[in-house]
């Protein structure tokens, strides 16, 4: 068999915790190969060890039928290994060509030819299908265009084998069915792509074959066209997953949320990014706020929490104005919100995991003492919630939250937010990124707190998770809400045509 990478046992260990123990991993020619596993179960540790970020432990790389020893990422370029990893490594003030050539500089007596650099961008760009402006600062593209920057970082260095660690965490539908096709065409072209992700559509849409992991073991390589979705969960979870979202009709109490007329200043500029937003989440229902990113529903919540400023409007929980209170007033009227981007408004990376579960409590008293902290409380309450929401990480209460996976991160926020027991829970797309096993829970957690009788705000660009999880859905275009729907009488083509701004209608 023409193999261009045959990885063969491979082991890395970090201190208390194997994350790749034993694993295989073959990569054919012109194929896409997924990667196939849940948070944490040592996907992006084995391509970090293929890209020469990691040192194995054990185990042998072969590319191309030779022996390899791969210390760094320059090893891997001279090998035509390529990777975009998950957080794009672009500089934000640099242009899509310097970003390009960073590092492959072409010079002539000192000096840089960029000219040539500009072509070859253009050709690379109209070859391969990716329409990127050469001369574009990366701060003022898409999320969508910078990654394809960093594809054609990798073609630019003349790489054939490419490697995507989970390319549609951060894109929207459309980017994604473009990824998909520039992902077709490149296999197409004779490259070799290895796939990471957990996304079991996505892998049905492009891959050839399928390799399984679980908490760091290899468990299977499969041909995608034969395995259906369930069998690639269940081999990837270890039990069976229930793909339909089970939850009893909805029985709304009185009104916990009122937002009247609310507009959000732009935080780059004086233009209201949310224009006049009226709606109310009561007790014991989950109302969903869908859209397209970028229509203001990120703004919305920043000014509900009292992360953005407000132009006018006014905001009521329980009956009582929070509109000029600060952010911890707010929490503490009884609003938990679980934010859209983890790491930047979630946690802090640099502290530990129990402090992370404390950081909207550590002042009152079950924490402190005269000032100083409690650490028993803090220790027994961390493990609480661990037990309890499944967190994994490799030091349990110690572990630091860079240290852990994307789920791990995301299970310990919601952990912390729900055992606040506020009244309202506002949730922004609390599945990004995650796994079926992890977006099961998630999804059962917030439909058994709706089921206490706690009111939810759902904020969630996928249209499954809208139409599964909702009880009542408000659709926001270009800032202001469009329309309202019963998630039991509406069709998802109904809900795009709103979405995309193509039709209108009131809001009750």
């Amino acid at each position: 068999m023409d193999y261009v990478i045959e990885m063969e046992k491979i082991t890395k260990e970090f201190p208390g915790i194997k994350a790749n123990d034993q694993v295989d991993l073959k990569l054919k020619k012109g194929e896409i190969h997924a990667l196939l596993g849940e948070n944490g179960a040592g996907k992006s540790t084995l391509m970090s060890v293929l890209f020469g970020l990691y040192t194995p432990d054990e185990g042998t790389i072969k590319v191309r039928g030779q022996n390899v020893t791969i210390r760094n990422p320059n090893d891997a370029n001279n090998l035509g290994i390529g990777m975009v990893h998950q957080h794009f490594k672009l500089v934000h003030n640099f242009t899509v060509t310097e970003n390009i050539i960073l590092g492959h500089e072409d010079t002539t007596q000192g000096f840089l030819r960029y000219d040539n650099a500009v072509d070859k961008i253009k050709l690379l760009s109209e070859r391969y299908k990716l329409k990127v402006d050469p001369s574009a600062i990366i701060e003022n593209i898409s999320v969508g265009q910078q990654q394809r920057v960093e594809i054609l970082k990798m073609l630019y260095r003349d790489a054939d084998i490419l490697i995507f660690d989970e390319p549609t965490a951060s894109l929207t539908p459309q980017e994604i069915e473009e990824l998909m096709k520039i992902l077709r065409h490149l296999a197409e072209e004779g490259k070799s792509i290895i796939l990471i992700t957990h996304k079991l559509t996505e892998i049905q849409q492009v891959a050839d074959r399928c390799t399984i992991l679980r908490k760091g073991k290899y468990i299977d390589t499969v041909d995608v066209a034969k395995t259906s979705n369930e069998e690639l969960a269940e081999k990837m979870v270890g039990r069976k997953v229930v793909f339909e979202i089970e939850k009893s009709p909805a029985q709304p109490g009185e009104t916990v949320l009122k937002v009247e007329d609310l507009s959000v200043r732009s935080t780059y500029s004086n233009a209201d990014v949310v224009r006049n937003v009226s709606f109310e989440v009561k007790r014991g229902e989950i109302l969903c706020v869908a859209g397209i990113e970028g229509n203001g529903q990120s703004e919305l919540v920043h000014g509900l929490v009292g992360l953005a400023p407000l132009s006018h409007g006014r905001i009521l929980v329980h009956g009582n104005d929070i509109t000029n209170a600060s952010t911890r007033k707010r929490s503490l009227s009884g609003i938990s919100h679980i934010p859209e981007d983890r790491q930047r408004h979630g946690l802090v990376l640099d502290f530990t995991l129990e402090y992370n579960l404390i950081l909207n409590s550590y002042f009152g008293e079950t924490y402190q003492r005269h000032g100083f902290l409690a650490f028993d409380a803090i220790r027994e309450h961390a493990e609480d919630l661990i037990q309890r929401y499944d967190i994994r990480s490799s030091h349990g209460p110690l572990s630091l939250a860079r240290s852990m996976s994307g789920g791990n991160q995301q299970k310990a926020i919601l952990g912390r937010e729900i055992d606040r027991g506020s009244e309202l829970l506002i949730a922004v797309q609390p599945t990004r990124g995650l796994d079926v096993g992890a977006i099961e829970f998630i999804h059962k957690q917030i439909i058994a707190e709706r089921d206490r009788g706690k009111a939810v705000l759902l904020v969630s660009l996928e249209l499954d998770e809208v139409m599964g999880l909702s009880d009542r859905i408000v659709v926001m275009c270009g800032g202001e809400l469009v329309g309202e729907f019963d998630p039991q009488t509406v069709s998802e083509n109904e809900l795009g045509l709103y979405m995309s701004g193509a039709r209108k209608r009131g809001v009750a």
